[in-house]
């Protein structure tokens, strides 16, 4: 089984509705997760010369979750139901 990495963008108050949303997605994707992950707060961008605050971000890294999956469509398919906020992404983390 691969790996993949999936990044939740945007955020807005979650409602009743949407943690419950949440919690059947968990529910659903189960023991495909390698590490089910959590929503980020406040960040840095870093680079040599400087950083700069994430905080204004308009559309902000929210969340993380890594899936175990045999190819990025089966973890695409491990998506469905996910309730998102502005837009996913999702990378297969390559071996080293």
């Amino acid at each position: 089984m691969k790996k993949f990495l999936m990044l939740a963008y945007g955020y807005e108050e979650p409602t009743p509705d949407v943690m419950a949303a949440w919690g059947a997605w968990f529910a659903k994707v189960g023991d495909r997760f390698v590490d089910s992950g959590s929503p980020l707060g406040p960040g840095l961008h870093i680079t040599a010369a400087s950083s700069t605050d994430l905080s204004g971000d308009s559309s902000p890294i929210t969340g993380y979750s890594i899936l175990s999956a045999e190819s990025l469509e089966e973890a695409e398919q491990l998506l469905e139901g996910l309730p998102i906020i502005d837009s996913v992404r999702l990378y297969e983390a390559m071996s080293m």
